[in-house]
Formats: structure tokens, C-alpha cells, sequence
């Protein structure tokens, strides 16, 4: 490693994976411009698929999700590699819903301001069209036909290849201790020595909390965990990408099920509760009960999604309270930028990565993404998931 950079990325995961290409094709390919650490190994243990949604709750992730999809496609055509399987997303509601009354009809109003194409269904033009459902009757459903699952994995390691053919540097094993901002750079302290860089980029997800503070930035963040579970399915054609839908369930379950894509089996996904689980679920008795309500569910609405159990993993992401992302320019250090919620966001990382590129280059983002700001009341306020019910 030289000593001094353009550009440093601390954290390679899928957030910083993406700002390393992004900003190393902006540094038009040239060596050592761009340098990315990564504490432990590269290519740990991610989710394998996120659903990048055109039919979306909240505005701000609608108005990113065109934006997110062409990001997507401009990485697959300089490496050849498909990243976004189209699958279609449809999301049903069972009238059950956990979230709260009619979940459907806030999807319905930020379709309408986005100018979204969404079909309806009743409960019986879903299973005229995807017999693979067993519905009750009363099931109200939304279908968005460009919709699809972003591979998060690949996605990772074709971001960091693209990265260093763009002239990046990357070291994993390489923890970054501190951050000292000065008038024309600023300190990477790591194991190793201190760098320097006119910019830096931290996605270090949990981490980034002592990374940031010897910036004077203290964040506030939490924690949410999730199960994913999949399946080796005896009904591949059924269930694969081209005859299935990725799918949200609300009602008394909240899940999400992918179809069969680049692994050889189904996915679910399961949230007990509209925001995540119990603290106590990693005990024994929580883990029987998600297996429980899993088979259960599966068995009375998609009896042919499951099989053998392959595996299922339980992943732990850094979010803000509000569970919305953070992305923005540190206030008291103009030279670093940050961004948190890679699980949360991981359907939206190479555009995270190329907002993070103009920040870093251009001093601001062309992409509406100040909901994700850094001076928000769910950073600010010590008492706001007491207030608000996060």
C-alpha cells in the first residue's frame, strides 16, 4: 500500500464493493487512486438475494428504484455478468397484516405518485396464474412486473473486480482504528501505519459507529437481524425464476420468497414481526418457533416452495432507528462520507456506491437521498425508538 490515495473505501462489503468501482471508474483506471480495506475477509457471509421492488411503501425508495435498476444493468454490461434476475414481484395481503390496516393501499398511493404500472389481483387470478399458491379467497394482491432479485453476493465480487481492472487497490485483513480529518486530508489509522486521502468512504456497517468517532460524529444506530432459509425443492420448473414470482406475504406472517435462481433452491425469508424479531432469538426455543411457523405457513400458502432444509442463516445489519439508510456527507469532516444499511439497501448498492462516487468527487449527489441524511431526528434524538416505536 502507498501512502496516499485519492480516494479510500473502509468497509468492501456490498456498499463499499460498489463506491470502490464507481469511484475507481472515476479516477479513470489510474493506479492506486483508489484503495479499498476491508477489516476481515473478503466475500464474508452475505444475504444471497435482495428484491429490488418497483412497488414500494415509502417515496424515497420508489424514486431510487429506476435509478437503482439502471445502475444495475450498466455493471452488467461492462462485465458480462447478470446481477438483476427479472422475476416480477407480487405481494399479497391475507388481511392478518402485522404492519398495520390495508398495507396494500400505501403501495397502491406510491405507485400512483410514481407513476408505477401495478396490476391487481384478486385471490383467484393469482392462482389462475400461479397455481403454486394455495389461497383462502380473501387475499388482495398487487403484481409489478419489472421487478426483480439482485444476486448480493456476485454482485459484491463483480464489483470488486471491475474495481481493481479500474486500477483499485484492495486489502482485506485491515482494520481501520480511527479517522483524523485535516485541512487537506485526512488520517487513516490502521494496524499498519496511517494513510492519507483527499477523500474517504466508510460502509463498515456495525462498525462504522467507532470508525466515525474520532470525527466527532457520534451515530445511533440499531441492529436488525433477519432468517434466511433455503430449501431444496423437488418442483425446480415450478418454482424457477421464469414461472414464479418473487413474493411478499403480509398478514399474520410476514415473509419473503424468492424463486429459484442462481442457487438450486427456493428462499424465504422470515420477519416475525413487522420490524424484525425478539431480542431473545437467538435461543433455542425462539429458533424451534421460526422453523414451526415456517413449515406452517409454507404448508397452508406454497406447499411445493419448500423440501429439504438447506440451510438457514441469520444475518445481522447496522440501520439507522428509523430503518431508513444513511447516506451522506459527514457534516463535521467534508472529506468523509458514509453510508449504513447494506442489508436493508443491498438491493440498491451500486447506486449507493455511485451516489457515494459524487460525493466524494463532485461534493453532492445528483440522486434524491436526503431522507438518508446524517441530520435527521433518528439520529439526533436519544430517545427516538422510545417516541416512535422503532
Amino acid at each position: 500500500m502507498t501512502s496516499d490515495h485519492r480516494h479510500v473505501v473502509v468497509g468492501c462489503g456490498g456498499l463499499g464493493a460498489a463506491a470502490l468501482y464507481w469511484l475507481a471508474r472515476a479516477a479513470g483506471g489510474a493506479r492506486g487512486a483508489v484503495l479499498g480495506l476491508e477489516a476481515g475477509a473478503l466475500g464474508g457471509d452475505r444475504p444471497d438475494g435482495r428484491l429490488l421492488g418497483h412497488a414500494q411503501r415509502q417515496d424515497v425508495y420508489a424514486a431510487l428504484a429506476p435509478a437503482a435498476h439502471d445502475a444495475w444493468r450498466a455493471v452488467e454490461r461492462v462485465s458480462g455478468r447478470t446481477l438483476l434476475a427479472e422475476t416480477g414481484e407480487l405481494l399479497i395481503e391475507d388481511g392478518e397484516d402485522r404492519l398495520g390496516p390495508a398495507t396494500l393501499d400505501g403501495h397502491r398511493a406510491v405507485a400512483a405518485r410514481h407513476g408505477t404500472v401495478i396490476e391487481e389481483l384478486d385471490a383467484r387470478e393469482v392462482t389462475a396464474r400461479w397455481p403454486q399458491f394455495r389461497l383462502a379467497g380473501t387475499e388482495h394482491a398487487i403484481h409489478q412486473r419489472h421487478s426483480g432479485v439482485v444476486d448480493v453476493r456476485r454482485a459484491e465480487a463483480t464489483h470488486l473486480a471491475l474495481a481493481r481492472g479500474q486500477g483499485a487497490d484492495v486489502a482485506d485483513h485491515t482494520a481501520v482504528r480511527a479517522l483524523h480529518p485535516t485541512r487537506d486530508h485526512v488520517e487513516v489509522v490502521t494496524d499498519d501505519g496511517v494513510l492519507r486521502a483527499d477523500q474517504v468512504v466508510v460502509t463498515a456497517d456495525g462498525l462504522t459507529t467507532d470508525v466515525l468517532a474520532g470525527v466527532g460524529r457520534d451515530l445511533r444506530l440499531t441492529t436488525l437481524e433477519e432468517h434466511v432459509t433455503t430449501y431444496a425443492t423437488p418442483h425446480l420448473l415450478d418454482f424457477s425464476g421464469e414461472h414464479f414470482p418473487a413474493f411478499r406475504w403480509y398478514g399474520a406472517e410476514h415473509v419473503h420468497g424468492h424463486p429459484v435462481l442462481g442457487e438450486v433452491a427456493t428462499t424465504l425469508d422470515q420477519h416475525l414481526d413487522g420490524h424484525g424479531v425478539a431480542a431473545d432469538s437467538g435461543s433455542f426455543e425462539a429458533a424451534a418457533l421460526r422453523r414451526k411457523r415456517r413449515e406452517e405457513f409454507l404448508a397452508e400458502h406454497v406447499p411445493g416452495f419448500g423440501g429439504p432444509e438447506l440451510t438457514t442463516r441469520t444475518h445481522h445489519s447496522a440501520i439507522a432507528p428509523d430503518h431508513h439508510l444513511v447516506v451522506d456527507t459527514v457534516p463535521e469532516a467534508p472529506r468523509v462520507h458514509v453510508a449504513v444499511g447494506a442489508g436493508h439497501g443491498a438491493a440498491y448498492a451500486s447506486l449507493i456506491g455511485r451516489v457515494l462516487a459524487e460525493l466524494a468527487t463532485a461534493g453532492r449527489s445528483r440522486f434524491p437521498v436526503d431522507t438518508f441524511s446524517l441530520d435527521r431526528p433518528a439520529l439526533l434524538d436519544p430517545d427516538f425508538e422510545r417516541r416512535f416505536g422503532f
